[in-house]
């Protein structure tokens, strides 16, 4: 598959925000950097696997809990019937947990969503443009590669507290790398532990309800920095998906402005996808034991019409 132009030569037609990948694959286009996953992917992904040991990177549908940014508490009812039991959910908020971010769940302050679309094109009836259904269809499947930040700055001394915000520079995210003797190879998933997940569980009852009380606010986490050196550097590895343990990829809090918040650049300028509180402890220490740091990854989000995001539904071959 073709590498993308470099970051510094977006956009391809001037006409396009500037550092947008607008209509690089096509005018239409809803896939953005998943386009970047195809055959080759899939196979080099199979390449990975060694052990054929599978881990799940879902966390607990219930977790966080209390959820964060307002979202609600699912409710599980089952119900009997004839011969067993089915069941139900009520505030089922599909961000709330690990999640996939679609490209219609953030919009350019300026420029709007993704390759152009405006608010109404999120309707149904204008089409849903940009909704988790075009995830859903493609199916999400590749080498997953881990940055286990968290645990290499440990190693040189700089311990992760989880309840603080800890900006990942460009230079830590390299270092990490080096130090595991990851490659980046085109269409690679690109999979972030921070710490923060290892933290929060073993939180207390108020602190977790502190945070979740007010979460733009109070809430403090460790995750990659927000300037554009960090969208250049993302883009310029050729990754078809960022995902990491905490809840916004990026460090929290942060004010949200262009140059600082950088899903403004991911999302709606470049169709990068995100994903959001995976569960990667597990896989972590098993990379950590045999210092292979790639793998399968597959990912099934849901086939919701126009959704806005869902749960990952991933999971790691190794």
């Amino acid at each position: 598959m073709k590498d993308p132009p470099r970051y510094r030569d977006l956009p391809l037609d001037q006409s396009m925000p500037p550092r947008s990948a607008w209509g690089l694959w096509g005018k239409d286009d809803e896939l953005g950097t998943l386009n970047l996953l195809g055959t080759e992917q899939v196979q080099r992904g199979m390449q990975s696997v060694r052990s054929h040991k599978v881990f799940s990177l879902n966390w607990k549908l219930e977790e966080p809990n209390p959820p964060f940014y307002g979202r609600g508490a699912i409710q599980h009812h089952p119900f009997p019937n004839e011969v067993g039991f089915d069941d139900c959910y009520d505030s089922f908020y599909p961000q709330s947990s690990t999640q996939w971010d679609a490209l219609g769940h953030v919009e350019h302050p300026e420029y709007g969503f993704y390759n152009g679309r405006k608010r109404e094109d999120m309707a149904a009836a204008n089409g849903a443009r940009n909704g988790m259904h075009n995830y859903a269809r493609k199916g999400i499947v590749g080498r997953g590669v881990l940055l286990d930040v968290a645990r290499y700055l440990a190693s040189q001394g700089q311990p992760i507290d989880g309840s603080q915000r800890r900006d990942f520079t460009v230079a830590d995210l390299e270092a990490t790398r080096q130090a595991a003797g990851i490659t980046y190879e085109t269409g690679d998933i690109l999979v972030i532990r921070s710490g923060w997940m290892n933290w929060y569980e073993s939180a207390d009852a108020q602190t977790r309800a502190t945070l979740a009380d007010d979460s733009i606010n109070l809430l403090k986490t460790p995750g990659i920095s927000g300037g554009e050196d960090m969208a250049e550097y993302l883009w310029d590895s050729h990754v078809a998906a960022v995902a990491s343990d905490c809840p916004a990829v990026e460090a929290w809090p942060h004010e949200l402005k262009v140059d600082s918040y950088l899903h403004f650049r991911l999302i709606p300028l470049l169709g990068m996808a995100l994903g959001e509180m995976w569960y990667l402890e597990q896989l972590a220490d098993e990379c950590a034991k045999d210092r292979c740091y790639s793998f399968m990854l597959v990912s099934a989000p849901l086939n919701k019409f126009g959704g806005v995001g869902s749960p990952a539904n991933v999971l790691a071959i190794k």
